[in-house]
C-alpha cells in the first residue's frame, strides 16, 4: 500500500535537494513522477524547483494537478517540495491519492515558521502522513537546528507575517538555544 510522506527540516536542510534526487531515483528506473509545489512558492519561478546545491527541475502546480491522469495510473510517484503552503484540502486529496489510487506521495517542508507555529500544511501532514522522517541541518554552533529564524537588518526578528519568501539571506537556520537568544553567531 503507498504511504503519504513528509518529510521535514529547517531552511538549508536540503529538503528540495532531496525531492529531486528522490525524482532522478525514479525516474532512472522508468517510473513516472509529478513534480509539483504549491503555487505560494514563486521564489525560483512559478514552475520550477531549484536547491542550493543547484539541482532544479520543472515543475507542476498542486494547484493544477490533473486528478484524472491520477486515477489512469499515469504516475509511480507523486512529489511535493514546498509543502507547508499546502491547504488541508490539498493534504486531504494527496492522502486519498495514497489511499484509492495506491501511488505514493512524498511532500517535503518545513515544519514551522519563523515565530514556531505550524503552516497549515505542515500541521496537516503531521496529522495525515502514514511516515514522517526529519532532514536534518545544523546551527552555527553545530547543535542540530530545529528553528527558522527570519533576519532583518542583520538580527533576527519574531513578528510580521508567517509568509515572506525568500532564502539564505532572510533566514537562517538556528537551535532552539539560539533562536531563542536570537543570536546569529560568534
Amino acid at each position: 500500500m503507498a504511504k503519504l510522506y513528509f518529510r521535514y527540516g529547517a531552511m538549508g536542510s536540503s529538503k528540495s535537494a532531496n525531492a529531486l534526487m528522490v525524482r532522478y531515483n525514479y525516474l532512472e528506473r522508468g517510473k513516472s513522477v509529478l513534480l509539483m509545489k504549491p503555487s505560494t512558492d514563486t521564489r525560483d519561478g512559478v514552475h520550477r524547483i531549484l536547491s542550493r546545491c543547484g539541482l532544479e527541475a520543472e515543475c507542476t502546480l498542486v494547484e493544477d494537478m490533473d486528478l484524472k491522469a491520477v486515477e489512469a495510473g499515469k504516475y509511480d510517484c507523486i512529489i511535493v517540495d514546498e509543502a507547508q503552503f499546502l491547504t488541508k484540502e490539498q493534504v486531504e486529496t494527496f492522502a486519498y491519492i495514497c489511499d484509492m489510487y495506491d501511488v505514493p506521495v512524498i511532500c517535503y517542508g518545513l515544519k514551522t515558521d519563523f515565530q514556531g507555529n505550524f503552516f497549515e500544511g505542515s500541521h496537516w501532514l503531521l496529522a495525515r502522513a502514514d511516515a514522517i522522517e526529519e532532514v536534518k541541518t545544523i546551527c552555527w554552533c553545530g547543535r542540530k537546528a530545529i528553528c527558522n529564524a527570519r533576519v532583518v537588518d542583520g538580527k533576527v526578528v519574531k513578528e510580521g507575517d508567517q509568509i515572506l519568501l525568500g532564502g539564505s539571506s532572510q533566514y537562517v537556520s538556528l537551535c532552539r538555544k539560539h533562536f531563542h537568544e536570537g543570536k546569529l553567531g560568534k
